[in-house]
């Protein structure tokens, strides 16, 4: 029980950290998140792309393409920029191989990375609402969006460990 209570008072502090960063320290943290989830796709053989740990989850080339989907949805949220995917799903209209879900999730760190960089320090401050009952400061929602794809990428690991390979090296920095 202590060790989770760490952990949350961890992630709480990292989340408000996140929050509070310059935007260059946020636009850098985003580039090492794309390098960082690049070294995973391209971890992963091509044969495992469709690969699912069990019936019941996500394939590999799934959870990969719902970190591009998070990206768009919560960085067009956050900036106001239109989504080049409107109301498209990654997941529903990429092909599973390598190369498809390569391309396609990299671009959605191009479009988060861009639409950070086109904002102002101001509107990281400014609130957004998530629904009629969920409101927040950009800042904050930007944090969540960088735990959320974290989270995923993390979840990947026992994919590739499952097939046989050695998941890339942590990139903390």
């Amino acid at each position: 029980m202590k060790k989770l209570s760490l952990l949350l008072v961890m992630l709480c502090f990292a989340c408000t950290s996140f929050a509070q960063m310059s935007k260059d320290q946020i636009v850098a943290e985003w580039q090492r998140a794309k390098k960082y989830t690049q070294a995973y796709l391209d971890a992963m053989p091509a044969d495992g792309y469709t690969f699912k740990a069990t019936p019941q989850v996500k394939s590999f080339a799934e959870q990969m393409l719902h970190i591009g989907d998070a990206n768009y949805f919560f960085l067009s949220t956050i900036s106001g920029k239109e989504s080049p995917m409107g109301k498209t799903s990654l997941e529903k209209t990429t092909q599973q191989t390598k190369e498809e879900v390569t391309k396609a999730v990299m671009a959605s760190y191009d479009f988060a990375i861009s639409a950070i960089q086109g904002m102002t320090e101001d509107q990281f401050k400014q609130e957004v609402s998530m629904g009629k009952d969920m409101k927040m400061q950009k800042g904050q929602l930007l944090a969540k969006a960088f735990e959320h794809q974290t989270h995923h990428r993390g979840q990947t690991t026992v994919y590739i460990r499952l097939k046989g390979v050695t998941p890339p090296n942590e990139m903390l920095f």
